[in-house]
């Protein structure tokens, strides 16, 4: 008897391992999502690949999934907290961080809303090119739940390769104010005007990215003679949460009917008055 109890205890013994518990409901996971920027507000995303360029406004938005909410009477309460970060290709942020918080009370009849943030910013005026970022950090109050994401994106700007100490980049001379092609050879006549651009960089910053550059000119003869000098032709200082890493310099000088048709050297001095340092560069050209 004891026997074929244990038979019946062992044979049932398999009918209670087949019984399963339901799965625990999921609740769903804090989200950015629609990460994308506009031309003006509102407006239809930009496509992948579209590049802005130095001073242009860029519109961003973005939408929260899989928040919480709190019950409360015949509401939802939902409280969400977003930061966001544009940075340059080095890392170094553009424009202040943005933050903000959504505090809504929900009805039945938004069981299908998404919160949604907006943020504007206008790429700096002598951004370089690259794959910019923006950052997004978000922040679930009632769970207790944090997320974060990402969106790049392409600026199209002029280059200028960095220095570490006062240089000039890019120079070239150029046949009339609004030309972009270098002369190569640089060869004028009398009575033309002469005209040269370039680009001034390693300067020193002090507080607040401020700096401050003068530049001068001179002209000297085959024999090493100066007949001609303007010890500051101009001068740029300013001051920005976003270094100004270059300064576009440009010179222009009217060549009397009267100079004489001989090779000729630019004399640039360039003063860095916040980092004490001082520059001088010598670009050969012919009149004839």
């Amino acid at each position: 008897m004891v026997r074929w109890l244990y038979l019946i205890a062992a044979a049932a013994a398999p009918v209670f391992s087949l019984c399963a518990q339901a799965p625990a409901e999921t609740k769903p996971k804090l989200a950015a999502e629609g990460l994308a920027l506009q031309q003006y507000e509102d407006g239809p995303s930009l496509p992948q690949g579209y590049e802005f360029v130095p001073g242009e406004t860029a519109y961003f938005s973005c939408r929260i999934a899989g928040f919480q909410s709190r019950q409360s009477n015949e509401a939802r309460a939902v409280k969400l907290a977003w930061e966001m970060r544009i940075l340059d290709p080095s890392g170094v942020p553009i424009d202040k961080d943005r933050s903000g918080v959504i505090d809504e009370s929900l009805s039945s009849q938004d069981k299908n809303w998404l919160p949604k943030f907006l943020g504007t910013f206008t790429v700096p005026p002598f951004a370089p090119s690259g794959a910019y970022h923006i950052r997004v950090t978000i922040k679930d109050e009632i769970a207790s739940a944090q997320t974060a994401a990402e969106l790049s994106f392409e600026v199209h700007g002029h280059d200028v390769q960095p220095s570490g100490t006062l240089m000039v980049r890019n120079f070239k001379f150029v046949r009339a104010e609004d030309d972009q092609v270098a002369m190569h050879p640089a060869i004028y006549t009398p009575g033309d005007t002469l005209w040269a651009k370039f680009d001034i960089t390693g300067y020193k910053f002090g507080d607040q990215n401020n700096f401050s550059v003068d530049y001068g000119l001179a002209i000297v003869n085959d024999k090493g003679e100066q007949v001609f000098t303007q010890p500051v032709a101009a001068s740029d200082a300013h001051q920005s949460f976003y270094p100004q890493r270059y300064v576009p310099g440009e010179l222009s000088l009217h060549l009397d009917n009267t100079v004489a048709k001989a090779p000729y050297t630019l004399v640039i001095t360039i003063h860095d008055k916040v980092g004490g340092q001082n520059y001088e560069t010598r670009q050969p050209f012919l009149v004839q």
